[in-house]
């Protein structure tokens, strides 16, 4: 029996045929605008060179078209079309398109290279059970377009509705895109030139001088007040406490004045992150650098090798010290100030260690009469102030504690502090073996970089001194390595070494505005966790406003009070804390790896780095993203989680044995983790 051909299959066979003339084509014919032949000659070329009809047209009959002809084309063509592929159809024209809508689909969603490719365009997104996204498509048939479009969508859980459009709707459209795009592009510049005005306008008063007076001659002494408003100052001078004062007033930890090709950048470094704060004009660059120097007590003629200094100035009734470097650069003298406010620094375990369990093994160990304790992690991550709130809790009228400094950065009342000053022949082993003939109880070496010194200061360990110091290693078990690497002896590193405490700094997220969410299981896996039990999770995220998003908050009187837009204000402690137990020293005497090492402390007890910062996000302190870019990319971070597996395979819910792949127990589904 045969089956009647549907619309769909007379038009296909129709549209292949050299006699076919559509509606549209009888019109013509009727109207005198064309004749049969020539038609037929028309549409041959279009079939030829894939050429649009009306341009083929009137290139035969030399006339154009009446618009009420081109009207009743548009709506041939897409009947045409709708009955070919059996789908919607979309004409501009008649309909208004979401064009802002189409832009933010194709930049988020849909790149711009597949929607040229496969002559395709997301118009709108359908809310619903799954939203839906609309893509006009010139061949919805394509089956590689087709593939494309359902790899992007499925992967983020939306549905594919196919449209067809005409090849000409389909251009337009897309130009009206790169249109936009422009002046977005345009829109984004003008932005960033206000911003820079912006950074100009903040010393815009000062600025008015400077063309006038590069020269300064009033000197300061060394405890003088940081001001910016005083008539008698030259420019110069007032710039530079401008920029001081600026950083004070940020809590910035680090000021960076670096030299640029054609101007001159300041930066701070806030919460761990450098930002922008001023642009200035370049030809003040030499007068900027020199005023630095002169404050700093150093050589303004030397301008080829680095230089180091320090500045002690008033702000609002407190000293505070700068310490500074310079460095010469391609464009000139880079100088990196980093800001010592002793105000500013609550020294004390318990305002840095959340974590109870670590706070008191961390106080029992340094209660400890002898013996070598580590601080580690890399620069900037808060060691110093470790060392010096244990000092501080430390600090009793029967304790005699010296410390030798690179520099001294904290001054310590009832405490020795003793200047490195290699100049001179005093580095840090030859202030160690002084101490040695001090008799103190307590001994800081500020930093281990040497053999020499590491030795001596295992040495003052094991004759009956406490001892911290610092090292530059990943983790807690990496300083044992590292030790190694100096040269130590293993039998010397397990006999005096009492604990390795590992740190980094997070941002906190700001309480005012940050956005709660509940985590994906995804989410969570790729961290090395299911779940925390059977809790509800409510993690943060930071609501961070940049470029326009910024300045309309500003405009309109609602960025944040208390972060000013940068979703993070303060920075809290991430730890991990090694026991050194006899277990561990029988593997630091047998010449274990790093790994092993960590895993036994794992198996022991020890909360890792990754623990730590996980129970800061449950708890609200910071954000998954800060854990990410922090402490997730560290190096040793995979051993660490086979540790965790490998001392975890015993189900905590119904004791089955589990593989260590699996992150939930199959039996009873509790999960194997709940950091």
């Amino acid at each position: 029996m045969t089956q009647t051909p549907t619309s769909r299959e007379k038009l296909k066979t129709a549209l292949v045929s050299p006699d076919y003339f559509s509606p549209f084509g009888n019109k013509l014919i009727q109207s005198g605008y064309i004749d049969k032949e020539d038609l037929k000659k028309a549409l041959a070329e279009v079939r030829k060179t894939k050429q649009p009809l009306l341009k083929v047209l009137e290139q035969i009959t030399h006339k154009a078209l009446s618009p009420e002809l081109v009207r009743q084309y548009k709506q041939h063509q897409l009947f045409e079309l709708k009955i070919l592929y059996g789908v919607d159809c979309v004409d501009p024209d008649a309909e208004d398109i979401p064009c802002e809508q189409m832009c933010e689909l194709i930049d988020s969603l849909i790149g711009i290279n597949i929607c040229r490719n496969r002559k395709v365009l997301p118009l709108r997104r359908v809310e619903g059970e799954p939203p839906t996204i609309v893509v006009a498509m010139v061949n919805p048939d394509d089956l590689h377009a087709l593939d494309d479009l359902n790899k992007i969508l499925r992967s983020k859980g939306l549905n594919l509705q196919r449209i067809v459009i005409t090849e000409e709707d389909y251009d337009r459209l897309l130009q009206e895109y790169y249109k936009l795009e422009q002046a977005k592009k345009q829109k984004e510049e003008e932005l960033k030139k206000q911003q820079e005005m912006q950074k100009m306008a903040d010393v815009s008063d000062i600025m008015e001088d400077l063309d006038q007076n590069l020269e300064e001659t009033q000197e300061e002494t060394s405890d003088a007040d940081l001001s910016a408003n005083d008539a008698n100052q030259a420019p110069i001078i007032k710039l530079v406490n401008k920029i001081l004062i600026k950083a004070l007033q940020e809590k910035a930890s680090d000021i960076h004045v670096e030299p640029q090709e054609t101007y001159l950048r300041v930066r701070l470094r806030k919460d761990g992150v450098l930002r922008e704060y001023f642009r200035l004009p370049k030809h003040i660059t030499t007068a900027v650098v020199a005023r630095f120097k002169i404050m700093a007590d150093l050589d303004i003629a030397e301008r080829r090798l680095p230089q180091d200094g320090r500045i002690r100035r008033v702000f609002q009734g407190r000293n505070v010290d700068f310490r500074v470097n310079t460095l010469p650069s391609r464009y000139g003298e880079k100088v990196c100030l980093r800001i010592l406010d002793n105000s500013a620094t609550q020294l004390g375990l318990d305002f840095l260690i959340t974590d109870k369990e670590i706070l008191a093994k961390v106080r029992e160990i340094s209660r400890r009469p002898f013996g070598l304790i580590l601080v580690t992690g890399p620069t900037g991550s808060g060691k110093s102030t470790t060392l010096y709130s244990i000092l501080a809790e430390r600090n009793e009228p029967g304790v005699n504690i010296s410390t030798a400094e690179d520099p001294i950065e904290y001054a310590l009342e009832g405490i020795t502090q003793v200047q490195v000053i290699r100049e001179k022949g005093m580095d840090f082993a030859s202030i160690l073996r002084a101490f040695l003939r001090q008799d103190p109880d307590i001994i800081l070496v500020g930093e281990t970089r040497d053999k020499e010194t590491a030795k001596t200061a295992i040495e003052a360990a094991l004759t009956g001194h406490l001892v911290l110091t610092t090292l530059h290693t990943n983790d807690a078990a990496g300083a044992i390595a590292r030790l190694d690497e100096m040269g130590i002896e293993p039998f010397m590193i397990s006999g005096a070494l009492l604990g390795v405490l590992a740190q980094r700094l997070l941002r906190r997220v700001c309480t005012e505005c940050r956005i709660p969410y509940t985590p994906s299981r995804e989410e969570l896996a790729r961290f090395g966790l299911s779940s925390w039990g059977n809790q509800s999770l409510t993690f943060y995220r930071a609501n961070v406003l940049s470029g326009e998003a910024l300045q309309k908050a500003q405009a309109e009187g609602t960025v944040c009070p208390k972060c000013g837009g940068a979703g993070y204000k303060g920075r809290v402690g991430v730890y991990e804390f090694m026991v050194v137990t006899e277990s561990i020293q029988k593997l630091i005497n047998q010449g274990a790896t790093t790994d092993m090492i960590k895993e036994k402390a794992v198996e022991e007890g020890m909360v890792t780095m990754l623990a730590y910062a996980l129970n800061l996000v449950r708890e609200g302190y910071t954000t998954l993203e800060e854990v990410e870019r922090v402490v997730l990319t560290d190096s040793g971070l995979e051993a660490e989680l086979k540790a965790k597996r490998k001392s975890s395979l015993t189900c905590r819910g119904c004791g089955a044995q589990l593989q260590p792949e699996w992150l939930d127990c199959p039996y009873c589904m509790t999960p194997r983790f709940s950091d």
